[in-house]
Parts: C-alpha cells; structure tokens; sequence
C-alpha cells in the first residue's frame, strides 16, 4: 500500500512524485498513457513567464523563478531552462495607459519589470513592427521543454525511491465516510484495485473534471479546450530573441532552439468525433500566423513546418487553477484547472503541494486556489 498515489504524469505528477519521495514518502505515481503524453508535452517549448500573471499566481512566480535557475542540477536530467525574458508588447494607446500600473503590481511583488519605450524596445527586438510603441518587459521571463523536464522529473522521482506505472488509468474510487481507500484502475488492460494510505493527489489535467462529477458528484467550473500551437520554418535565425506576447492580440511568440519560430497565444482547434483527438483548423491555423505577421513582418514568407492541437488543456471560470480537497474526498487533493499558464509555477506549486500533504496544512500561497472560492 502506497502512502501517497499520484494520478497523472505531466509536470504536476511527476514533479510532486519527486518532492514527496525526496522527503522520505512512499509515492506511487498513475499515468492512463506515457509520461508526458498531455498537456506537459509536445511541440516546442513553455513559458516561464510572471509577466502579465494573475496576482494570485505572481507570488508563486517568485518562487519559481529561484527553483526554475537551479532545476536542471537538482533533477539531475536537462530542462532546456533558458532566460530569454519576455516582452509584453503594446500597440495601442489605451493599454500604454494602463502599462505603468501593471509595471508597478509586478515589481511590488518582487518581479522585476519595466516599461520600455518605442526606442529602447527596438535596443532589444529591432525587427519588430512600426505599430508596436512600447512593450512590459520582465528579464527574468523564459521558456523550457516542457517534455524534457516532464521526463527528467519522472526519473528523479524515480532515483528517490517513487514507483510510476505507465499505461495506468484510473476509473473510480472507493470510500469509507469521507476518506478515499482504494482506486480503481485499469494497467496494462488489467483490472486492479489500489489501497490508499494517506492521501490520493488528482492532477490528471483533462481527466479530473469528468472523474470528480462521476465519483463525487461535483461539478467544477472548469472546461476542455485544444489548445493550437505551430512552428513556423525559419531558414535564417528567427527574427526575435525574446519570449514575446501582447496586450490584445491573441500571440505568443517563442524562437526554438533548432531555429524555428513557435506561434501560439489561445487559437484553439476542433474535437474530432471521428479520430478522438483535437484537429486543427484553416482559419484558426492563418488567424494566428497573421497575428504573428501583423508584429513581425519577417514571418510573412515562412510556411507553417508543424501544427498541433493534440494536447488538451483545461480553463478554469476565473483563470487560475483549482488547488484544494474537495467535499466528499477528504484525503483527496486535486489540482486542475491551470488555464493554459500553469506550466511556469509548476515546480513551486508541487513543492506546497508536498508540504501540505505531509503537514496536513495548507501553505498560505495556495490559499487563494481554494475552492471555496466559489461558494457563498
């Protein structure tokens, strides 16, 4: 009997199966497919970004960004960490307005950020539109591969003593009163039941709203999308060397290390009934390449190499994660709910999580995840 299950095996699971077993914990992780095979992998690279953050998560970003710089030694195993910085372009007078006061919410927590003019953003990025006047920029912002530390993760887990088993999902739950006692699961076509010590961590992404609404009888106000990601084809460097978003385009622009350029920011694909999975469409697909063009015109020629909308990722109604027991499961923690940006304070997250699973109390960043939240 494992004291602590983990269901999931993206960056959450794996880097809490870490923090748990490095501390002494007997860890099981469950992942229904490979490690990695969600959210936390895929094309390209993420960002480690506090710019333009929620207030909530900007404490958390803090901490990150000290455990993002050292991770790659403490895992033992590559994160392709780099700090590029990020800049938060503005084209339009009415969000320069509003600029210096989401400069000053950032630094007063600790994040370094300035506004930069149109002159000292060209210093940085000369290729940039003349309709872009001026931009946020956080220095201490950057991106990682995502599936690289997601797998790095696993095996530190897997070096401190913790068990994962692929090919490992899980169906339902047993309980006694308010306490979950074993797992229903289903590995490698196999039936099996899995008693629970201590406690049950949910952190399955797209799984966890579907499976609490069957086995708690709880609706979360969260919901599935796909999100679009492409690599543009770059036969010379790409014309930018910052992690770049934007005050009201749908954007995000990263430069890959293999010299492609990755466009993303929110465009979505479709559920395909037929395959199972998210299928991209035309017009989501050129709408985002525009985007891309309409702040770089060096983008204009190159073709899309790769476009992907295979990754499910879930939103929560007020855009930041859901970290919290749930009535009825109370040795059930659940984390969901990230809303496309919960990849950066990843590794800060798990650690509280751990914390709190050991100590059986709530670390105070998390307290504004609770889900009483949305209770009167």
């Amino acid at each position: 009997m494992a004291e602590y299950i983990i269901v999931g095996g993206g960056i959450y699971g794996c880097a809490l199966a870490w923090e748990l077993a490095k501390r002494g914990a007997d860890v099981l992780l469950l992942e229904a497919r490979k490690i990695a095979s969600g959210a936390s992998g895929g094309l390209g690279e993420r960002g480690v970004r506090a710019n333009g953050r929620d207030l909530r998560e900007l404490p958390l970003m803090r901490l990150a960004y000290d455990i993002w710089s050292a991770l790659h030694e403490e895992i033992g195993g590559f994160t392709g960490y780099r700090r590029l910085g990020h800049l938060h372009l503005i084209e339009r007078e009415v969000d320069l307005a509003a600029a210096p006061a989401q400069v000053w919410q950032q630094n007063q927590q600790a994040i370094e950020s300035h506004l930069l003019n149109a002159a000292e953003l060209r210093n940085l990025e000369p290729n940039l539109s003349d309709n872009v006047i001026g931009a946020i920029y956080c220095p201490k912002d950057g991106v990682a591969d995502h599936s690289a530390t997601t797998r790095s993760m696993a095996v530190a887990a897997l070096v401190q003593g913790a068990t994962i088993l692929e090919n490992a999902r899980v169906a339902g739950l047993s309980r006694r009163g308010d306490r979950v006692v074993s797992l229903s699961a289903i590995i490698d076509g196999e039936a099996a039941e899995i008693p629970v010590g201590e406690q049950v961590i949910l952190l399955s992404n797209a799984h966890v709203g579907e499976f609490v609404a069957e086995q708690l009888g709880l609706r979360l106000p969260i919901w599935r999308m796909w999100p679009q990601v492409m690599a543009l084809r770059a036969d010379i460097p790409p014309p930018m060397t910052h992690l770049i978003g934007h005050a009201h385009r749908t954007l995000a622009i990263k430069p890959l290390p293999d010299g492609r350029v990755m466009v993303s920011g929110g465009w979505r694909g479709r559920w395909d009934e037929r395959t199972g999975q998210g299928e991209p469409t035309a017009e989501q697909v050129e709408g985002n390449r525009l985007e891309a063009v309409a702040v770089y015109p060096a983008l204009a020629d190159l073709p899309a190499d790769e476009v992907f909308t295979d990754r499910a990722e879930m939103l929560c109604v007020d855009g930041i994660p859901i970290i919290d027991h749930l009535p009825g499961a109370a040795n059930m923690l659940v984390g969901v709910g990230w809303s496309g940006h919960g990849w950066a304070i990843a590794p800060a997250v798990a650690r509280l999580m751990a914390e709190w699973a050991l100590s059986g109390e709530r670390p105070g960043l998390l307290a504004p995840f609770g889900y009483e939240r949305f209770l009167a």
